[in-house]
């Protein structure tokens, strides 16, 4: 009962080893759409205040820069800890 073989145990952690890819993707993509909300809102709270004539291309633009920060930001941290973790990519 106890006894498996390696070939199960193999399977067994590459199993476990998607899931957690699955899943970690799942929560990123939630993660990921409530900050696009929540960057969206402030875009059109605060550029529209100081710039109302022209708030539609200049929020889309400020919303553009800071996503595309944010993700470069987030994608240099987590290569900078796989790679101290010896993580392969």
């Amino acid at each position: 009962m106890g006894t498996r073989s390696k070939k199960e145990r193999s399977f067994h952690k590459e199993l476990l080893q998607q899931l957690i890819t699955l899943s970690t993707s799942g929560f990123g993509l939630v993660a990921a759409l409530a900050w696009n909300e929540a960057i969206q809102s402030f875009v059109k709270e605060y550029i529209q205040r100081f710039y109302p004539g022209q708030a539609g291309v200049i929020s889309k633009f400020l919303y553009a820069i800071l996503i595309t920060g944010f993700a470069v930001l987030i994608t240099y941290q987590l290569s900078r800890l796989a790679s101290r973790w010896g993580v392969k990519k």
